[in-house]
C-alpha cells in the first residue's frame, strides 16, 4: 500500500516495518503483533517518512498509562521513559529488517 506523496523505497520501508509487526511488542514481550506507522515528531511536525516506528494499536494509539502498556499518543514522555527513545527504537527496527 502505497500513500500519495511517498516514493517507493519508502513504501517499501514502511512495509518491512508493518511485517516485522510491533517494535515494543517484538523486543518487550517476544511477540509478533499488527502493526501500523507511527510518524515521529520533532518540534511538532513529522520527520518524514523513513522516520517512522511499527507500534501495534495499543502501543500506538489507545492513550493507555498503565503497568502493562504505555501508548506513544500523548504520552511520549512516559513512553520513551518506558520503551527508550524513538530513535533507539528506529534504529532497532532498521537493524531487524536488515538496514543497518
Amino acid at each position: 500500500m502505497r500513500c500519495k506523496g511517498m516514493n517507493r523505497a519508502e513504501a517499501k520501508f514502511q512495509a518491512a516495518l508493518r511485517d516485522l509487526g510491533c517494535i515494543v511488542c517484538h523486543i518487550f514481550n517476544n511477540v509478533t503483533s499488527p502493526a501500523e506507522i507511527h510518524h515521529c515528531l520533532s518540534g511538532g511536525r513529522r520527520m518524514g517518512e523513513m522516520y517512522v516506528l511499527p507500534l501495534c494499536m495499543q502501543h500506538h494509539r489507545s492513550g493507555r498509562n498503565d503497568s502493562e502498556c504505555v501508548s506513544r499518543d500523548h504520552n511520549q514522555r512516559r513512553f520513551e521513559a518506558r520503551y527508550g527513545s524513538e530513535m533507539s527504537l528506529l534504529a532497532k527496527s532498521r537493524e531487524l529488517i536488515g538496514l543497518d
